[in-house]
């Protein structure tokens, strides 16, 4: 195979992030991408974004860790906030997670995209990828047969360990994601789910390694239905505000946005496409 796609993560989230990542759909480096929508920017994020409607896969990008809820959540942000993942995933991995409350944040979320954006979205992922964790992966899979009508796809994180010890990026935290993946690959499977077949795209976020070489290893030898995670965007006071990770955002962003990364890609044969579902 020589196609894949690039999905970036966290539309909304904030100005800088939003328009960064519509630069990068109309220049064609990117072919989906995941929204926030309960971030205070999404509503006019989205108008922005409707003109691109068609141009990439437009989802929800499930958010349950670090923000705000839309709704209350007294069992899982009783002061107001949602957990960092670290207590998410603990939570999840325990059976503590109130699964009708995880439902009707979900719902909330759905509501806010469809209000916003006119439509139901492509696809459902999750920040910091909460999607696949045991006591919201239910919720999300209702949610593809009612809300999306069975249309779209999920996003699974799942990733062979080999191909992951191959690329030598990371394994670690990309091992450990993948696991914590594994029972929601089981059941996308099972329920005749449409999902991506690979997925890469997992690094620390730092600026450790010059991303054009991380790039490089994620996009190497795509098999079929190939997913890479970016995270690209432009740093401002809204991000600062919102999230840690900041300047890394933006050398994702000018690496993709590069003729670098347009060579890249064409010295290996390599197309970017909407996932094949």
């Amino acid at each position: 195979m020589n196609s894949l796609t690039l999905c970036a993560d966290d539309y909304g989230l904030a100005p800088g992030v939003s328009r960064a990542i519509r630069q990068l759909i109309v220049a064609g480096r990117l072919q989906a991408t995941g929204c926030m929508t309960g971030s205070p920017h999404w509503p006019e994020a989205a108008r922005e974004l409707k003109p691109l409607d068609g141009r990439a896969d437009i989802g929800l990008h499930l958010t349950l860790t670090d923000q705000v809820p839309l709704g209350p959540m007294p069992g899982l942000a009783p002061e107001g906030r949602l957990p960092p993942v670290g207590a998410m995933v603990k939570r999840a991995v325990l059976g503590r997670l109130d699964r009708a409350e995880i439902a009707a944040e979900l719902d909330r979320q759905l509501n806010s995209f469809e209000a916003a954006f006119g439509r139901a979205p492509d696809f459902i992922d999750g920040h910091h990828h909460v999607h696949q964790l045991p006591g919201v992966r239910e919720a999300v899979i209702a949610a593809w047969r009612t809300r999306l009508n069975r249309r779209g796809w999920v996003r699974s994180c799942w990733e062979p360990p080999t191909a992951i010890l191959g690329r030598g990026v990371d394994w670690t935290r990309a091992l450990v994601i993948s696991e914590l993946g594994r029972g929601m690959r089981r059941m996308l499977v099972r329920e005749g789910v449409p999902h991506n077949r690979s997925f890469r795209g997992v690094y620390d976020l730092s600026d450790r390694v010059p991303y054009g070489r991380l790039f490089t290893a994620f996009t190497d030898r795509p098999g079929a239905a190939t997913l890479v995670m970016c995270h690209p965007g432009l740093v401002d006071a809204a991000l600062v505000a919102a999230d840690c990770v900041t300047h890394r955002r933006e050398s994702e962003f000018h690496y993709l946005a590069s003729d670098e990364c347009g060579r890249s890609l064409a010295a290996r044969g390599l197309q970017l496409t909407r996932l094949p579902i």
